[in-house]
């Protein structure tokens, strides 16, 4: 079960289980506060643990490091966005499927994120992210390793074996180009709302037809 199902179907925790989620959520907000604030790498985790009143040990038990925390909440959008592609209709041309998985996933993925961190803090961190060399590269290599799970996802949606047919890597590697290519660009402009990446991505992804075989002379 994905990130998000697990968040909508779990029953409702305990006393305990409430407290710590809070202690975790409260340290997720002060890690990415900082992060956005000072840096990601001139924040320390005692500085995260001493904005929450706890200890390093305590934050150690909640994320194996500063990366991690730094991602989770991406993560999260990462699953709900992936629990979206399963549910396109079986029909639907693979490109068309992971356009709509996309963008209607961001039409609802902010609820599920600001019970953890507000929106506008997360979506401030993908600057960090681009500005920041050791975030970057663990961006990419998770961006490598989730269009490896899409790919899968969309051979298995088309009844095809991944390792002998090329079509679902090949798909899936023009459409992570395009939202790289989209998260670059938003994140270097004014406006870092989820609508407006959101806009982004979809007037790029419509493209992608008439760059890859459209003539460009004259346009």
């Amino acid at each position: 079960m994905d990130t998000l199902e697990t968040v909508r179907t779990a029953p409702r925790p305990g006393l305990r289980e409430r407290k710590k989620q809070r202690t975790r959520d409260a340290l997720l907000r002060a890690a990415l506060g900082l992060f956005t604030a000072k840096g990601y790498e001139r924040t320390t985790v005692d500085e995260i643990a001493e904005a929450v009143g706890v200890s390093q040990r305590t934050f150690f038990r909640y994320f194996a490091s500063k990366e991690e925390a730094a991602f989770f909440v991406a993560r999260l959008a990462e699953s709900h966005f992936l629990a979206a592609l399963r549910e396109r209709p079986p029909g639907e041309p693979p490109l068309q499927a992971l356009r709509r998985a996309v963008l209607d996933s961001w039409d609802t993925i902010g609820e599920a994120i600001e019970q953890l961190v507000p929106l506008e803090l997360h979506m401030r961190l993908y600057r960090v992210i681009e500005s920041t060399p050791a975030l970057l590269a663990a961006h990419l290599r998770r961006a490598t390793e989730l269009e490896e799970e899409i790919a899968r996802v969309i051979a298995r949606r088309e009844g095809l074996d991944v390792d002998a047919d090329p079509r679902p890597r090949l798909v899936v590697a023009v459409f992570g180009a395009v939202m790289r290519v989209t998260e670059r660009i938003w994140s270097a402009g004014d406006d870092v709302s989820l609508a407006a990446i959101r806009e982004l991505a979809a007037s790029h992804l419509d493209q992608v037809g008439p760059a890859l075989v459209g003539n460009w002379r004259g346009k």
